[in-house]
């Protein structure tokens, strides 16, 4: 099934929705005549399965808040001011209008119709006459995942939701269309029962890999449990005393407020099982292979990490979403470093999309620990600027003054980002002794020249741009190949295994899985690196200070990847990052003194009630059996 082009020829009726009880919670069939005709023949039935993919969020956009409301991505105000994300991040959020949300009115996409036309799928599967047995079961345990899949991105952004079970008879009364809020164990419950149902029915792997790449397998369906469960062992929603009181309107608690350690250790068995599947499966962490004898081990590893999420359907990645591909990101994470370019050519890129200075400090020193935990890294003076020596090759240029922040840091650090002095390997230059640099200040090539196309702090998300993009500097244009972007990969799961076995008890078990990550990034293992760097070597044997390794951990090896900002929340550390300034370098400086200046570019504010969305206020008014979330 080719899901792209399916989902284009659908006719737009099929998902459309006119009637009254959309303002509630649209889980009312509208069209039966249509619904009859949509599964009349296999192939119109397998149309339908297209448009349940077609609701996947769009996580390749700013449509996705993950990406641009928290504080993983800075872009200048010229161009994102009126973003919802940067007004989310400015504390903006409203009730009446919510802002990037997937519940009922004035949404993103309104993922209750997604889990109506999921139950409309299941209700109805078995009515095309020329229906294979093994497609319908195949086709079955896919709706399922999928229907499972839209409950959890609603439990993660809004708590407690409706479970849509199935969907209401058209003849039901207004009452029955007045759905309730269920607790936030519940819905987790529901959604591993969809997926235990569905886990045995799908393939391991896809067999048609020219048409069916980013379809459920066995290993994705895993995979989401886990995350499921994950997320409600998580300090968010497993014993969170701030949500005492939360109480639907016939007085059911609606979050626990009671903690429960065997949460994590479910938790622990379905990350484990869902790494089991994917290394059945073939899948395994990335690392770059083909390489020319000349080329450096420093350049192989900065492109292992890369690769990671930019080599298209590489063996780590376990679910790409490919109708959601990187293309238009890459533009604008895409340094202006051609040779070449000229006033006319350098418009082809945007390159606004940048990372706070935050970003680039969270990354680990050489010596694999935090910057300020490095007996050996000079701290407090990171922000002075220095001459990098023949050290530093492949990383930054030798001879070039650039701040001591951006020197003897971790591979990642220099994977990652890009910025003033930084190699940036590729481009069209296949010698790692001729790389292209970064130069930032005001005027140069990769600096402020016009109103939009500049980067605020001075670190782009070299991450995100595939190695062998290249700008063309004689003519305009850039050559970009799209990647789809990583909804799973295998460094996540080995990340939140270590995480759930560290908080059941098992902090020696844990410490092996992060070492696997850390080892592809060209770093040594948690103990030892600590024993030999860190002003606090006895971190790692201790659950606290292996906790805050292990947030270290996923903090940076998944960066710019919408992870973050879900993490921040479950952990209930959002209010420690997102109540501050916003800083970067100052992209007006035209010369070293100036340039490397700290300056404050924005701020972030936070406050309790934004670990949840808000339901629009129209919603609830209309809708007597809806609370709101605590706060809104």
């Amino acid at each position: 099934m080719n899901i792209k082009l399916i989902i284009r020829s659908l006719s737009i009726i099929l998902i459309a929705s006119g009637v009254s009880c959309s303002k509630y919670v649209d889980v009312v069939p509208d069209n039966i005549a249509v619904i009859e005709d949509a599964f009349e023949t296999r192939d119109a039935a397998e149309r339908f399965l297209a448009t349940l993919y077609g609701y996947l969020p769009p996580v390749n956009s700013i449509s996705n808040p993950a990406l641009v409301a928290g504080d993983e991505i800075a872009v200048n105000d010229n161009v994102s001011r009126d973003w919802d994300g940067s007004i989310i991040g400015r504390g903006g959020q409203s009730k009446v209008t919510p802002r990037l949300g997937y519940w009922g009115s004035n949404s993103v996409s309104n993922l209750f119709i997604a889990l109506r036309d999921c139950n409309i799928f299941l209700e109805n599967i078995d009515k095309p006459f020329d229906i294979r047995e093994d497609e319908k079961i195949r086709w079955i345990a896919e709706a399922k995942v999928l229907k499972a899949y839209y409950h959890f991105y609603l439990m993660r952004m809004y708590g407690p939701i409706p479970i849509i079970r199935e969907n209401i008879e058209v003849s039901a009364g207004v009452e029955a269309v007045r759905v309730s809020r269920a607790p936030v164990d519940e819905v987790a419950d529901y959604i591993v029962e969809l997926l235990d149902e569905a886990i045995g029915d799908l393939p391991s792997v896809v067999e048609d890999q020219g048409t069916e790449l980013g379809r459920i397998t066995t290993p994705i369906a895993a995979a989401i449990k886990a995350r499921t469960l994950m997320t409600v062992a998580s300090p968010l929603f497993n014993g969170n005393v701030d949500y005492a009181g939360f109480i639907d309107a016939e007085g059911n608690e609606l979050i626990n407020t009671t903690y429960d350690k065997e949460k994590w250790n479910l938790a622990a068995i379905a990350c484990k099982d869902a790494i089991d599947f994917a290394h059945d499966a073939g899948h395994s962490l990335y690392r770059f292979t083909g390489a020319p004898s000349d080329w450096s081990d420093t350049t192989v590893t900065k492109l292992s990490i890369r690769g990671s999420i930019a080599e298209r359907w590489n063996e780590e990645i376990v679910w790409g979403a490919s109708g959601r591909s990187v293309s238009a990101l890459q533009n604008w994470s895409q340094a202006k470093i051609a040779l070449d370019i000229t006033a006319e050519t350098r418009e082809s890129v945007e390159s606004y999309y940048n990372a706070p200075m935050r970003i680039a400090e969270m990354f680990y020193s050489e010596n694999g620990v935090p910057i300020d935990e490095d007996n050996s890294y000079d701290f407090s003076n990171r922000f002075k600027v220095s001459v990098a020596d023949e050290a530093h090759q492949h990383y930054v240029r030798p001879g070039f003054e650039t701040a001591n922040l951006n020197m003897n840091r971790e591979p990642r650090f220099y994977a990652s980002l890009g910025f003033d002095g930084g190699t940036w390997f590729g481009h069209g230059q296949q010698s790692d002794d001729n790389e292209l640099i970064v130069e930032a200040k005001k005027g140069q090539r990769t600096g402020k020249t016009d109103a939009n196309r500049w980067g605020v702090s001075g670190y782009w998300p070299k991450k995100l741009v595939y190695y062998e993009n290249v700008q063309r500097g004689t003519s305009y244009g850039y050559s970009n190949r799209a990647y789809p972007f990583p909804v799973v990969r295998l460094a996540d799961l080995y990340l939140l295994y270590a995480e759930a076995l560290n908080e059941s008890g098992k902090s020696s078990e844990a410490i092996p899985w992060i070492d696997l990550v850390r080892d592809r990034a060209g770093l040594n293992g948690v103990v030892e690196s600590w024993t030999a760097a860190s002003t606090n070597p006895n971190k790692p044997n201790t659950q606290d200070g292996l906790r805050d390794i292990i947030h270290d951990e996923r903090l940076i090896e998944l960066v710019f990847e919408g992870h973050r900002f879900w993490d921040l929340r479950r952990w209930k550390r959002a209010g420690e990052f997102l109540n501050s300034d916003k800083r970067g370098w100052n992209a007006e400086g035209e010369n070293t003194e100036d340039y490397y200046k700290v300056i404050s570019i924005g701020s972030y504010r936070f406050l309790t009630r934004d670990y949840l969305w808000p339901i629009a206020e129209n919603d609830i008014i209309t809708n007597s059996n809806l609370v709101q979330n605590p706060g809104w």
